[in-house]
């Protein structure tokens, strides 16, 4: 245990949105925030809020951001007494870790330990699984290709082949028959050593049509380990988050209250502390564990809507030797929140990685959006580092009201002078699935077609429809309905200010029927169409 140290002075070893987080974080509570800068950031937006810069040099990540000594040195030559690694970059690597410890200094996350028992898969797969922690069937660890070959017929195909030494979707492959491992191995451990510097790979039983659901874990010193809830990542593609919310839906309570306990019991095998995130696949009522992520995550804004806590703030805090200033029985959850990543992506396109100078960027006026952004209008997307403009993050009483209140956004929001990714979030907002039932990690990869994001943003443009009582107040009307069983039902048609419908089915006295009925959107025929099929199906 680190005895308590105060921090006054910190490196920030990032850049872009997660750099102006922390650099806020700092300035709340007093600290002085050191930005280490490529020459490419130099005048970003986060170098000119930082209480200070240095220059690290060199233009891509290795020569700069993935450069522990430039970084350690110039937190030393600056003063400062810690170093925040944000995500990415050297976040995850417990040499920097370290490095960082050896040179005198607090790394603001877990301990080099904990990295290593985490960072490589097949270990962590067994430390927790034998603490109980449920866990896919699997290979033994990052064996030979014949003795994988062995261990994927005995589990059973389909497989799916992993990098023992990194994620997000790198060296991975999904094999269904034994005749494609062979060629599925080469493939993986190549992807694996380019991107890992390791060409060890494992193998586990492949679940088809899984959600991904993870758990927001934070311990610190002392040995005290809570959570702060779920969050769905499902909408994804090519193992990358696009969306996220949190609390995850569809997930009875027992089932939630599992997963809670499995990330706890999974962080403690470690002596974890710090910010952590475990992630898992649930079908149906069963979860396996994938990993914990030694961070903090893109996401983590969403669990602090609904949490009402300062990551970041907590995460110095730990740093800094302090015990988490609450139990798990403090921690609330009201709400929901939905985080929107705006990248510069071309979704027409295969979503192929975009290039530009921002032109224009509108946003309306919303006391339901935060929005984290590491650039402005005027600024070029470097082609150096990842695709990530912004991140808009929407709440709501209810999911349902969150994802309206995102698509209502949506309509005021808009990036020119490069494609960006607003065309997605479009179609998965109006998606039905997605805002019914839910969707599993293939399903944007399955489903999401160019015409149907044309199609989504057609209805971010206001309905010829709509109008307006005078005053610009709601306007009524009235319209009829034939159920499946031939009863006629009176349905109000609200015609909302600023361009929405609420489509409102009626008792036969009139009185408006549960608002569990109601169906709204910027369309009065398919908020009429949406309510129809409720009526329709059987709810006459």
């Amino acid at each position: 245990m680190r005895n308590h140290t105060k921090i006054t002075k910190l490196l920030i070893a990032n850049r872009g949105e997660i750099a102006r987080r922390v650099i806020k974080a700092c300035s709340e509570m007093g600290i002085e925030s050191v930005l280490a800068v490529s020459e490419v950031d130099a005048a970003s937006l986060a170098a000119q809020e930082a209480s200070e810069v240095v220059r690290i040099g060199g233009q891509t990540a290795a020569e700069s951001y993935l450069n522990q000594s430039k970084i350690i040195e110039a937190a030393r030559a600056s003063g400062c007494q810690a170093i925040h690694p944000g995500y990415g970059f050297l976040s995850e690597n417990a040499d920097f870790a370290d490095a960082v410890i050896g040179a005198g200094l607090i790394f603001v996350g877990p301990s080099p330990e904990s990295i290593r028992a985490l960072g490589v898969k097949t270990t962590a797969r067994r430390t927790v699984s034998a603490a109980g922690v449920p866990i896919t069937p699997g290979s033994e660890g990052a064996e030979s290709d014949e003795a994988l070959v062995v261990a994927a017929i005995r589990i059973g195909f389909p497989v799916i082949i992993k990098a023992a030494a990194g994620g997000g979707g790198r060296g991975m492959r999904i094999v269904r028959a034994a005749e494609e491992m062979r060629e599925s191995l080469e493939r993986a451990r190549a992807e694996a050593q380019k991107n890992f510097g390791s060409p060890e790979v494992y193998c586990e039983k492949f679940i088809e049509g899984p959600r991904h659901v993870e758990v927001q874990l934070f311990g610190d010193q002392h040995g005290n380990v809570v959570h702060f809830g779920t969050r769905d990542c499902s909408a994804q593609r090519r193992h990358q988050k696009l969306v996220e919310e949190a609390p995850a839906p569809f997930l009875d309570d027992d089932v939630r209250e599992k997963i809670h306990q499995a990330a706890i019991t999974a962080a403690k095998t470690v002596g974890y502390y710090n910010a952590g995130t475990a992630e898992f696949l649930v079908s149906d009522r069963d979860f396996y564990f994938l990993e914990i992520n030694t961070r903090i995550q893109v996401e983590h804004p969403i669990t602090e809507i609904v949490t009402g806590t300062d990551l970041v703030q907590l995460q110095l805090r730990v740093a800094m030797g302090e015990k988490l200033p609450m139990r798990q029985s403090d921690i609330p959850c009201n709400g929901h929140a939905i985080e929107l990543r705006i990248n510069a992506e071309d979704v027409f396109e295969g979503f192929r990685p975009a290039l530009g100078t921002i032109t224009e960027w509108r946003r309306g006026e919303s006391s339901f959006v935060r929005e984290d952004n590491g650039y402005r209008v005027g600024d070029s997307i470097p082609p150096f580092y990842d695709s990530l403009v912004s991140k808009v993050i929407v709440r709501g009483e209810s999911r349902q009201a969150a994802l309206f209140n995102a698509f209502q956004y949506l309509r005021l929001y808009s990036i020119e002078g490069l494609p960006t990714t607003i065309p997605f979030h479009a179609w998965i907002l109006a998606n039905e699935d997605f805002q019914t039932t839910g969707i599993d990690i293939g399903y944007v990869e399955r489903t999401f077609t160019a015409d149907g994001a044309r199609e989504a943003m057609m209805l971010l443009e206001t309905d010829t429809a709509h109008r307006e009582a005078d005053g610009g107040e709601s306007y009524v009307e009235r319209t009829e309905v034939v159920t499946r069983d031939g009863v006629r039902v009176f349905v109000e048609i609200v015609h909302e200010p600023g361009g929405t419908f609420v489509a409102i089915p009626l008792e036969g006295d009139g009185a408006r029927r549960d608002t569990s009925l109601w169906r709204r959107s910027n369309s009065r025929s398919a908020a009429l169409a949406a309510v129809e099929g409720v009526l329709r199906g059987g709810a006459s």
